[in-house]
């Protein structure tokens, strides 16, 4: 056969909107960040960049969860396709669940079962999207929601966490931003990428701003309950009757199960808000085009969060709590590390490069980049953040293993330190 002509004219693109989106993507950039590694290097490549605790035996899940799912699976009862928005059982136990730590209780109706997180929040935004609007994201925040407004064609509107008042909200700076096309704004809490928990004081200001402004708030729960500072997590649902909340979680931190992918919405609305307005409507809509979370994960839900003991949980915090403590004294000792704050809960902290105290090292990318070559040591550039010449720290990994990161860091900033201050 012969061969198509080159000047022949073919009348499909690549879509930009995805080609821009990718730049917010971590897995994207990490990538990136170790085809800098050296593959002669026969140390172990230690991996301070992803936050996923499961793959070491130190973060194992609970039997109780292991042991559901087997049951489940061997049953033969749960192989066929899931319901619109989960199995009923699962929701319900999920209605439980959220419900211990709100002054109302959660219905089945109120629950959404998603594949993972990330789906939670592509159905939220497709739902809330409409011709003009913008949401409000937080700086620094996690990069999904910011590559997925790009995708929904929402306008993105970024106000700042404050780091000198410990990653709190800057409400003033909210008041510039909000307008009659804002359809709702975003807080992760416990934080990502800075570790932040909000007291509930904070948070209670934050409703009351959404209210004034007439827009709900989607509260990013997935590493609720990971704390191990002063501040106790407080749900954001807990104020529900001053402002609607849609409430993300997520099976994968607490349980130390990400690849399970079994993630949630709940809507925390006892004034019903939201199906005033047909967002419910438009809820059920999106997840007519959308796969369902495996189903014998589901079947699984239930006895998973109804019998997993407390010691499950508090031999995880105390391991977090080591790390992150190990962490946080760590770089406090390294002076090219600045702006640093003692992580309260999730897996990470944000920091601060100050090239001043380096030699041939120019920005974020060019650190993490040499960090990979030189010691096998992988952190996240903070632009992916959009916090150029930040860097983001993961220390949910085994202690001994984070240990021997944190001193190839301060090996690799002593050798490119530009005057005799380590």
């Amino acid at each position: 056969m012969g061969s198509m002509k080159k000047e022949h004219y073919w009348k499909f693109r690549p879509n930009a909107d995805l080609e821009t989106a990718s730049t917010f993507s971590i897995k994207r950039v990490i990538d990136v960040v170790k085809t800098n590694l050296n593959q002669n290097d026969e140390r172990a490549l230690i991996p301070l960049s992803y936050g996923d605790p499961s793959a070491f035996s130190c973060f194992r899940t609970a039997q109780v969860a292991e042991d559901a799912v087997v049951e489940a699976l061997a049953s033969a009862k749960c192989n066929a396709y899931a319901p619109k928005g989960g199995i009923v059982q699962a929701r319900r136990s999920l209605a439980g669940y959220l419900s211990r730590n709100l002054p109302y209780k959660l219905s089945a109706d109120d629950v959404y079962v998603t594949l993972g997180a990330y789906q939670a929040i592509q159905v939220l935004l497709a739902a809330l999207r409409r011709p003009g609007a913008n949401i409000l994201l937080p700086k620094p925040g996690y990069p999904a929601y910011e590559a997925l407004s790009l995708v929904n064609h929402l306008e993105v509107r970024h106000f700042d966490l404050l780091q000198e008042q410990g990653w709190e909200v800057d409400l003033n700076g909210l008041e510039t931003l909000a307008d009659d096309k804002t359809v709702a704004m975003v807080i992760i809490n416990p934080g990502n990428p800075c570790g932040n928990v909000f007291t509930r004081d904070h948070l209670h200001k934050i409703a009351e701003t959404a209210r004034r402004f007439g827009i709900p708030v989607i509260a990013d729960e997935a590493y609720a309950h990971l704390t191990f500072g002063s501040n106790s997590f407080v749900p954001m649902g807990i104020f529900g009757m001053i402002t609607p909340v849609f409430t993300v979680g997520s099976l994968s931190k607490r349980w130390m199960v990400p690849g399970w992918r079994l993630g949630w919405i709940a809507r925390n609305d006892p004034n019903d808000i939201f199906s005033e307005h047909k967002i419910v409507e438009c809820i059920s809509r999106c997840l007519d085009s959308n796969a369902s979370a495996t189903t014998f994960i589901q079947a699984a839900l239930p006895q998973i969060l109804e019998k997993t003991t407390d010691d499950f949980f508090i031999k995880t915090l105390n391991i977090l709590k080591k790390d992150a403590d190990m962490c946080y004294e760590a770089l406090k000792g390294i002076p090219c590390f600045t702006c640093l704050e003692k992580p309260q809960g999730s897996l990470f902290l944000m920091v601060k490069l100050d090239f001043s105290k380096l030699k041939g090292i120019n920005d974020d990318m060019e650190f993490c980049s040499e960090l990979a070559k030189e010691e096998s040591v992988i952190l996240l550039p903070g632009y992916v953040f959009k916090m150029k010449n930040w860097v983001r720290v993961t220390f949910g990994i085994d202690p001994l293993l984070l240990e021997d990161g944190l001193a190839r860091i301060k090996t690799f900033c002593l050798r490119h330190t530009a005057t005799k201050v380590c």
